[in-house]
């Protein structure tokens, strides 16, 4: 018996002409896949369709084999880690990770204790009742991965979530980040502008140009590939960042 992807974009439509996206790609369970593209090129509008942020106009979104194209965010089984870690600034950090498992906060004992061990697995335990103005940025982006982690679903959808936090860091949260997937077995769609991070963490490459997939190619040699002119291009734009 064929085993499923884990995602699958079947002709996903949205937009209308050079201002629409239009997506068919598949990713078997457990592999992580970077996200490339210049700016604008429809990397962000790739992963809220797969989230369901976005509606499709046409084609079909399955995970796991179930068509999800209709179906909004909470009833997908994924998890989204943001740029800006999408917390609550008046909620205390328990109460941030908390709602990632049920956003009425009907958590029995168990669910509490998940949610002590997420924060204890990304080294901030005893931070539960901190609130997200009193840390710093990369405690709280901790904190995101620590709600995903407690969420623990297949699919882990991260959007540019390390940006901004230096080179130390970021290296250092894309570290735990892979050990938290490697945990939850999850399979991981990542948004980067980095092509250090993408050789770092991903065996795969979804390139964006113009609101198309212009390669869909192991990671290993392509950032070498030169029969691609939007990825020279690319390349020669992010050399000058």
């Amino acid at each position: 018996m064929t085993q499923e992807p884990a995602i699958a974009f079947d002709g996903v439509v949205y937009g209308i002409g050079d201002l629409g996206a239009e997506f068919s790609f598949r990713r078997e369970p457990g592999t992580v896949t970077a996200i490339l593209g210049p700016s604008g090129a429809g990397k962000s509008t790739l992963l809220n369709l797969a989230a369901g942020f976005l509606t499709p106009d046409s084609g079909r979104i399955r995970i796991d084999g179930r068509d999800v194209t209709g179906l909004a965010p909470a009833e997908r089984g994924v998890s989204m880690v943001f740029q800006d870690n999408n917390l609550f600034a008046h909620l205390d950090i328990r109460t941030n990770i908390g709602l990632g498992l049920n956003p009425s906060l009907r958590l029995d004992a168990a669910a509490w204790a998940q949610v002590e061990n997420a924060l204890e697995r990304v080294g901030l335990a005893g931070f539960g009742k901190r609130m997200p103005a009193t840390l710093s940025g990369g405690e709280r982006q901790r904190v995101a991965l620590a709600r995903a982690f407690a969420r623990r679903r297949p699919l882990l959808l991260l959007d540019e979530p390390f940006d901004g936090l230096g080179p130390g860091l970021a290296a250092d949260m894309l570290g735990l980040m892979l050990e938290i997937r490697a945990e939850v077995g999850a399979t991981v769609l990542m948004v980067t502008h980095d092509p250090d991070e993408a050789r770092a963490a991903a065996g795969e490459i979804l390139f964006i140009a113009r609101g198309r997939i212009a390669a869909d190619a192991p990671a290993a040699g392509f950032f070498e590939r030169r029969d691609l002119p939007d990825l020279e291009a690319y390349l020669g734009g992010a050399a000058k960042n």
